[in-house]
Parts: structure tokens; sequence; C-alpha cells
């Protein structure tokens, strides 16, 4: 894909739906009994991963692409699936499927694609290995594929080192099957995604500070579930609307938890002019209609509890950085070496690339504003959010900007070029 230096967007967009949620509800659809409905399903090829391997295991899955009506089978309905379950380039799927089918009784492998097979597992597989479940890196790396022989699990109370709601999930969903309470303590509060959905589908599960904890379940409930729209996609178009001159965006129903609504305080640190009309919590996930204009940005820090709330936004905001006026300092942001990519390493090449005064540190990243940026060929490394973050940098940048992997943003927004062409009104 190529892009050049643009004007500024103006419209109304709805993005597609939360990525986290999508998946959430097809698993907890599965292991459910009844059926669950669900509306405004993300149709990009994440959340297909995870609806194939359910189907894999006996699950009948209606993909209508409106509504995705799931027939559960409960909490140990699943069947042995004939094959190796495939989650594709997921790490959400192959890491909160692993708390599931630790439960189960039967024995399966997983995998994904190259890399998938990269991203460390370590993280799920110590404290499911420590509830009893028997799971091994079949390389003996710590890494996918995975053999999982599901079992008899007892609750545990873990300190996760990370902030992470990856490793949190898989150890609330495998004590679902445990023979008692799990617990799970995080350094800083991560999504909470699966405590306010599985809590929906009848589990016993609530928070005492940053830690969340979990009571073995008889059964969950089918439910009717509505997706709202996926902050970390319209992050991409908000940063748009600040930083391109003459823009004024709307992004309709934004889900604005506020375990994922760090994009929108970091924003406004910034000094953005963002508004949030129309909150509806109603729902259970509180969302929004969030209007953004051309604003003057500034420099600010971002770290400590606020980074698991904006972790798949910061690429986005290493962007808005460089438009903005004095530095920024992105920090305690490791996690992002061991994303799709490693994160900070691609961020400070390819923003380097583009004239952007940019240097990497151990946990993140330092930015000096105010340079302006010229176009650059940009490898993503198949990771969406990076081509994502470099198609609206693309635009605020002179001369040509070139995307290289560019079709990987189907991952989590399959019509993201489409959306972003009709905002420019071209």
């Amino acid at each position: 894909m190529i892009f050049h230096q643009c004007g500024g967007l103006k419209g109304q967009i709805t993005v597609p739906g939360d990525k986290s949620i999508s998946h959430r509800s097809v698993m907890f659809g599965s292991i459910a009994s009844k059926t669950t409905e669900i509306h405004n399903f993300l149709q990009g090829a994440d959340c297909l991963s995870t609806i194939s391997c359910f189907r894999r295991m006996g699950v009948e899955i209606e993909n209508r692409g409106d509504i995705v009506t799931v027939h559960g089978r409960g909490l140990r309905g699943l069947s042995q699936p004939s094959d190796i379950l495939d989650c594709g380039n997921s790490g959400t799927t192959t890491r909160l499927i692993s708390g599931i089918l630790a439960g189960q009784d039967f024995s399966v492998t997983l995998t994904g694609d190259e890399s998938i097979q990269k991203r460390p597992m370590k993280r799920i597989m110590e404290p499911l290995s420590q509830m009893g479940a028997r799971i091994r890196s079949i390389n003996h790396n710590g890494c996918a594929p995975l053999a999982i022989n599901g079992g008899p699990l007892h609750g545990i109370h873990y300190p996760s080192p990370v902030a992470s709601a990856q490793v949190k999930s898989a150890i609330l969903l495998a004590g679902l099957y445990a023979d008692g309470e799990t617990r799970v303590t995080e350094p800083y509060l991560s999504r909470n995604h699966t405590e306010l959905m599985l809590s929906h589908f009848g589990a016993d599960v609530h928070t005492e500070n940053t830690t969340a904890v979990i009571l073995p379940a008889r059964e969950l409930y089918g439910q009717k579930i509505l997706v709202p729209g996926d902050i970390s996609s319209a992050a991409f178009f908000l940063a748009a609307g600040l930083i391109l001159p003459n823009s004024e965006i709307l992004v309709r129903n934004v889900g604005i938890n506020p375990t994922r609504n760090g994009f929108l305080r970091a924003c406004q640190a910034m000094g953005a002019q963002l508004s949030l009309l129309g909150i509806d919590k109603s729902s259970g996930e509180p969302t929004a209609d969030i209007l953004v204009k051309t604003s003057s940005l500034h420099g600010t820090t971002i770290s400590g509890a606020i980074i698991p709330t904006l972790i798949d936004e910061l690429p986005i905001l290493a962007a808005m950085a460089c438009f903005a006026e004095g530095t920024t300092v992105i920090k305690d942001a490791a996690e992002l070496k061991v994303k799709e990519s490693n994160r900070i390493d691609i961020m400070v090449r390819n923003l380097g690339a583009m004239g952007a005064d940019v240097e990497e540190t151990d946990d993140g990243m330092i930015i000096h504003g105010g340079r302006p940026l010229h176009g650059a060929v940009i490898d993503s490394r198949l990771d969406h959010r990076i081509a994502m973050t470099f198609a609206i940098a693309g635009c605020g940048a002179e001369g040509e900007t070139e995307i290289l992997g560019a079709e990987c943003v189907n991952i989590s927004y399959p019509s993201f070029y489409e959306d972003l062409k009709r905002l420019l009104g071209s």
C-alpha cells in the first residue's frame, strides 16, 4: 500500500467489534449451556481462528457475518479434535484456550503461524502446571506448538509477574474446572473483559484490588452479547483526527472500559481536543461516541499502571508523539517486545527511517517531537498494528510511504484501508 501526505479527515465511522470481547464471546459461549448470540462480532482472522478451533471440538457455530450463534456444549461437553488445533496468528486464542483445555478429559496439540511459534507461552504454562495441568512445549523452547493433556485441576493463588489479561484469563478459565478457589494477583490491573463476561455467563468471579478471584463452576449459561467497537481499532482514526490538519472525526459506539481506555487518557495528557458523547453503561461494557478535532499536541510521559490499559495502542501513540511538540517518554512497556513483532524495535527503526528523532530504551522509547516526517519504505513484519500505524504516519509525512505486508490488517480490521480512504474523501 502507498500513502501520501494528505489533508484532514472528516466524517463519522463505526469501527469493527472489539477483538478481545469477540474472542471471549465464542469461547465462553462454547462451554456454556444452550445458545449464545453475538452481535457485531469481529470478522478478523484472529477471531475466525477461535471459531475454527471450537468447531473442531464439536461446537456448532453459525457465522452469518452480522450475527454469530454459538450452540454451547457445556463446561465438559467439548470433544477431542481429530487433528492439531491451529490458532493462526492469535495469541489470545492460544493462551485462553489453553486454560479451557487444561480442564478437559482429552489431549490436544495447539499450534499457530510463524509468529505464534515465537511468542512466550511459559507465562501460561507455569501457572497451569501449578494447577496440575500437563502442558509442554513440543520444541522445548517455551513456545507453541503446545501439547496439553487435560485432567483434574486444583485452585492456586498465582502472583503474576506481568499485568497480562491473557495470562490472567488462562488461569481463571482453568479455575472454572478446579477443585477450589483460584486467585490471580497482578502488579497492575489488566483489561477485565474475562471477569465481566464470565460473571455475565453465571460464573462466581470478583476482583479485590489487582486480584481476580474465581470459584469452580458447575455450569455457564448462554447469553446475548452486543460487542462494542474496538478502541484499539478506533485509536488509529482518533490519532489521525488529532494530528492531520483540518480534521474532525466522530467514532461511534466505542468500548471505553476503564481497563482499556488508557489511550484516551494519554491523548488528553498530550492536549487533545477529545470529547466523549452519549456514554452508555447499560450493557456492562461502557461505550461512547468519541469526537476528535485537529489539536496542538505536546509531549508527555506514559508509564506505570496506565501501560496495560493501552499496550496495543502504544505504536500509534509513538507515531502521534512525532507530531507533538516536546519529548514523549514511553517506559515500563517491555511487553511490546513479545507482541506480534518486537514493537519497540520496529517502531524505532521505522520512525527513524521517516526522519523522527527517536531512541530505544530497555522498556520503551523516547520521542523528541516536532521534526517533519518524510516518506519511507516500511516493513510491517506482518504486524497489523504496525501496518495501520504507518498508514496514519504516512498520511502526515512528506512524500511517499510504502507499507510492505499491508494485507496483515485483516487480522483485526479487514476494512481499514477502505474506511481510511472514505474519511479522506478520496
